[in-house]
């Protein structure tokens, strides 16, 4: 068959629809395009129950600090030996219950032994010496005082001797010249005897003072036979005190020099919790604040006796001694936990601490909207913190509820619908 052509008029009005379909579908996609973009993304999603949800409140607040611990002794003491020597006998193991009379430990110096032995000789030998002399003394006294007896009694015979030549010159029946002999002889009778009775008394003031260098000699040599019997008797190391044997460091046969640290003995009856508070929290502790001891079987008061003034591990080390019982099973080293009351605040806003809030802090947080369907995030300034709670400045209000668990996972969105 012969082709039939076609209209020209036709062939262009349809090429003329396809364009304009062309222009329509084009604009058509440009604008859902354009629509889509400008459209805000979706909220994520997020189980309610698998988060921490509190509510804001108001009313009085307890600043707190918590850290762990240990159970201490509050008198703890260590026993040095105080000479060199060798341990010869453990006596004692760690746990042993000791008094102050208690041995833990014998050593062995056979040097401290043999200078012991000495200085007791040397004392005898002193002693022996003073009391030769004081012996020795006491005879030259005696041997005076006899001498000042025999003259005491030839002046007695000379003055009455006199005294007779006297009565009988009167009666002329003694010459002139006996009489006077017979005064004479009882004026120096007497004369001597003053000066003998001046020469006992010199010899018996100074009996003590003569025998002051050997009785110092004497307390020399006590005093030296003392420290050595002393260090004799230190080979025998005590407790020196009642408690518990705790520590026995060293070995049978090792030798040890002054000052080496033999056993370490405490009183189980008194102790006290040594809690680590981190730098950070601890600017605020004082002593005299109360505080609360948790030994896992019981909650103890108690009251913060010390603040170690430097840090050590990022830590500070803090004593609290209990103002109640103890528990059975309080025992040293026994790990607990401490709270530490710092000060009280009335009539505040504060909610339960959020995962990621700190003291003196702005975060942000999502507050539960909607009738609790979806939750906005919203800028938080906090204040003082506890170990629980922390003060609201500004952000909240009483009753809001908002989400303390991390929900940094939803940091690019403001919003997030609960489920």
């Amino acid at each position: 068959m012969p082709d039939i052509a076609r209209d020209p008029a036709f062939l262009k009005r349809r090429r003329l629809r396809r364009i304009g379909f062309g222009i329509v579908a084009v604009v058509v996609v440009v604008g859902a395009s354009l629509a889509l973009a400008r459209m805000e993304p979706a909220p994520p999603t997020a189980d309610a129950d698998t988060l921490l949800i509190d509510d804001v409140k108001r009313g009085p607040f307890t600043r707190q600090v918590r850290g762990p611990g240990t159970l201490v002794p509050e008198d703890t003491r260590w026993i040095p030996a105080t000479t060199e020597g060798r341990i010869e006998r453990i006596q004692l193991q760690p746990g042993a219950i000791v008094t102050a009379e208690s041995v833990i430990l014998e050593l062995s110096n056979p040097q401290v032994e043999q200078e012991a032995l000495n200085a007791r000789l040397l004392l005898r030998s002193a002693e022996a010496q003073l009391e030769s002399l004081r012996v020795q003394y006491a005879n030259d006294l005696l041997t005076l005082e006899s001498q000042f007896a025999t003259l005491e009694a030839e002046y007695e015979q000379a003055r009455l001797d006199a005294d007779t030549q006297e009565a009988l010159a009167k009666q002329q029946l003694a010459s002139e010249i006996d009489r006077r002999q017979a005064r004479l002889r009882a004026d120096t009778f007497a004369k001597r005897l003053q000066i003998e009775e001046k020469r006992l008394a010199a010899t018996r003031g100074s009996l003590e003072t003569r025998l002051s260098v050997p009785r110092a000699a004497v307390d020399q040599a006590r005093a030296v036979a003392q420290l050595n019997d002393e260090r004799l008797q230190s080979l025998r190391v005590r407790a020196g005190f009642g408690g518990v044997l705790q520590v026995v460091p060293v070995e049978v046969g090792q030798r040890v020099g002054p000052g080496t640290n033999l056993a370490r003995v405490a009183d189980p009856g008194r102790l006290k919790a040594a809690l680590q508070i981190s730098e950070t929290q601890a600017k605020d502790i004082e002593v005299g604040q109360m505080a609360e001891i948790d030994t896992r079987s019981a909650v103890i008061q108690g009251r913060v006796t010390r603040k170690d003034p430097a840090a050590a591990n990022g830590t500070v080390t803090v004593d609290v001694i209990p103002t109640e019982p103890l528990p059975r099973g309080a025992v040293p080293d026994l790990s607990v936990d401490g709270t530490i009351q710092l000060e009280r605040l009335d009539n505040v806003l504060y909610v339960s601490r959020p995962s990621l809030a700190q003291e003196n802090s702005a975060v942000g947080l999502f507050r539960l909207a909607g009738g609790g369907r979806d939750a906005e995030r919203v800028r938080v300034a906090f204040g003082r913190a506890s170990v629980s709670s922390i003060v609201v400045v500004s952000g909240l209000a009483e009753g809001d509820r908002v989400i303390l668990s991390d929900m940094s996972q939803y940091d690019a969105f403001d919003t997030v619908r609960l489920r």
